[in-house]
């Protein structure tokens, strides 16, 4: 019995090997056979210029892609949504009849067919298509989009709005690039494409950085650090407040996302900040010794802004987004930044009544009669605040036909000043009118004594006439 079941499950293991062998062979015959018939036509999923062939067999080729070209068209997807046509007859459009497509079925291998059934397989003969170029260009020359009013594309800007700054979105304008457009339908048509989307083959002139930009980030970045600048300038008790509300007008963005600052924009701030609160020169109303109010005008003395130091430090200011107080950079100081920048020491010279005062911290510490510049010869002494540039003991003064050795030499405008004149006998009333001096205030020697020991250099010197 045992022997009998041993026998049975070798026939039953020989004939399933039988089967499996049958099976293999049938595969290997239908491999071949297939194989065989792709010798003699494409693969599937086989396109060549748009066109299908998959399963075609060689000969036939010719009249399928020839009927493809009688019923061509290429859509033009344009940016608006608009789609325009380019119409195979229309351009003379033609099947090469001595194209080189032979050389797609020459260098197939009719055994690996199997792969059509997953991957496709494109080609592109470059040869394949002909059209007349004129017709061509003359079509695309027409089309709707090359003639209509254009929009220009713009870049990301940005926007100022309550303190800070916001981005606008880019601008898709319409404008094509010929050149490109020429190029993608030329090339569509000889792959046969029967669709071109123009937006996505570049052929408009797009903004070059948008929302999604890195440096648009940077930018506006930085357009908030320089708007967050807050600078206080102190002139005594006075403040001029300077911030993003200002400083806004004064930023651009150019083509490349730069930020530019106008230059010319801050110099007119800091000048607009040197006529409101620069006194020199400006009319001072001024008390004088013997209790008459005169306006005084002209002179050095006073408070001066460095226009150019100055605006550059502003600039460097914005460009660090600060929050400072500080005062502007000044060519000249004077002693006192209120109203009266004057105070209680000065030295006043009235002209009208050839008489000088010296006061100091108010106390009178000095007076007496001098003689000014000769009016009649052109040497006036010329009115207007000033300041004394220094003081020097023992000198000589030169000029035109004179040389002159003083003890006490004061100047306060240019080579104009306080000084004794030992050989003068007397001095006030009307001397200087016919024996008036070059210019200079010229005072006995006592009295330039005294000043001279008590004077300091910037101490403001006023002449005026009643």
């Amino acid at each position: 019995m045992k022997n009998i079941n041993i026998k049975k499950f070798f026939e039953f293991e020989k004939g399933i090997k039988g089967n499996i062998i049958i099976l293999v062979a049938s595969i290997i015959l239908i491999y071949l056979l297939i194989s065989l018939y792709f010798a003699n036509h494409y693969f599937f999923n086989t396109v060549i210029n748009g066109v299908d062939v998959s399963l075609k067999a060689h000969d036939d080729v010719d009249d399928t892609i020839r009927n493809y070209i009688k019923d061509y068209k290429l859509q033009l997807i344009e940016r608006n949504g608009e789609i325009e046509e380019i119409i195979g007859q229309d351009i003379g459009m033609q099947y090469n009849e001595k194209n080189t497509a032979y050389k797609i079925y020459k260098m197939k291998n009719s055994f690996k067919w199997i792969s059509s059934l997953l991957n496709k397989q494109e080609y592109y003969i470059g040869d394949l298509f002909v059209y007349n170029e004129d017709k061509l260009q003359n079509k695309i020359n027409r089309l709707n989009c090359l003639n209509i009013d254009i929009i220009e594309s713009q870049n990301v800007s940005f926007k100022y709005l309550n303190g800070s700054y916001e981005t606008v979105k880019e601008i898709y304008g319409n404008k094509i690039y010929k050149d490109k457009l020429d190029e993608a339908i030329e090339m569509s048509i000889l792959e046969g494409k029967t669709k071109l989307d123009l937006n996505r083959n570049f052929c408009y002139e797009n903004p070059r950085y948008t929302l999604k930009s890195n440096k648009t980030f940077k930018t506006k970045n930085l357009l908030n650090k320089y708007v967050g600048t807050k600078i206080t300038y102190v002139f005594g008790s006075k403040n001029e407040m300077l911030d993003g509300n200002i400083i806004n007008q004064w930023l651009s963005v150019d083509e490349n996302l730069d930020i530019l600052i106008n230059k010319k924009a801050v110099n007119e701030y800091v000048q607009r900040l040197s006529k409101k609160y620069d006194t020199v020169g400006i009319g001072r109303k001024i008390k004088t010794s013997t209790n008459k109010i005169v306006e005084v005008k002209g002179g050095f003395y006073g408070w001066k802004i460095n226009y150019a130091d100055e605006v550059k430090a502003l600039l460097e200011n914005i460009k660090l987004g600060e929050v400072i107080k500080k005062e502007p950079i000044y060519v000249q100081k004077a002693l006192f930044r209120d109203e009266d920048d004057i105070g209680n020491t000065y030295v006043e010279i009235n002209i009208t009544r050839q008489h000088l005062w010296f006061y100091k911290d108010g106390e009178l510490i000095t007076e007496g009669a001098v003689v000014t510049g000769n009016p009649n010869k052109g040497n006036g002494t010329t009115v207007g605040v000033y300041m004394l540039n220094y003081k020097q003991k023992g000198a000589t003064l030169t000029g035109e036909n004179y040389s002159s050795e003083v003890t006490y030499w004061m100047p306060f405008n240019g080579n104009i000043g306080i000084h004794d004149a030992s050989w003068r006998h007397s001095f006030g009333k009307n001397i200087y009118r016919r024996n008036g001096s070059h210019g200079c205030v010229n005072t006995p020697l006592h009295l330039a004594k005294t000043i001279f020991e008590n004077i300091e250099e910037g101490t403001p010197i006023i002449c005026y006439e009643e």
